[in-house]
């Protein structure tokens, strides 16, 4: 009999397992899209470098996520970084808003940083932010800065 009752116990202890089990999934699948922007609208902005942002990167106005960036391609004629930028609804941007890439921190995940225009016509959803900032190649900047740290300006010689 007490092989029975033992049986039985870890039966309602792995039920029990189980049961909390299917709860956290389910809790993780209704709310897996909650701080996204369902429902939002899309925006697109074109850079010339988007170093360091995918898919999925967070769209920021003011430091807080208003949306996330939804697609990365390439414009074929013009040969700039496309993305499609899925906004919060409740977010309105003047049509002179500009979009940066900006960084987290030297080893921090890229984001799109939005700051707002002054002008009172707004985006449509399917519009496009035309002033855009996109990263800056430090590799580059750096050696540009070393080959002007070697040459100075011509020094006048001193009246005799």
């Amino acid at each position: 009999m007490s092989a029975f009752k033992d049986q039985a116990a870890e039966t309602i202890l792995g039920a029990l397992v189980a049961a909390v089990a299917i709860g956290f999934l389910g809790f993780a699948v209704t709310r897996a899209g909650a701080g996204d922007t369902a429902g939002g609208y899309e925006l697109m902005a074109r850079f010339n470098r988007i170093d360091g942002i995918n898919v999925g990167a967070d769209v920021r106005l003011s430091g807080v996520k208003v949306g996330t960036v939804s697609a990365v391609g390439i414009d074929p004629t013009t040969y700039l970084a496309k993305t499609t930028l899925s906004v919060s609804r409740d977010v309105k941007l003047p049509d002179d808003s500009i979009a940066k890439v900006a960084s987290d921190g030297l080893l921090g995940g890229g984001y799109i940083a939005l700051e707002p225009g002054g002008s009172p016509d707004m985006l449509a959803a399917g519009g496009e932010i035309v002033n855009t900032t996109g990263t800056v190649d430090l590799l580059s900047l750096l050696a540009a800065a070393a080959g002007n740290a070697g040459s100075s300006s011509p020094q006048q010689d001193p009246a005799p």
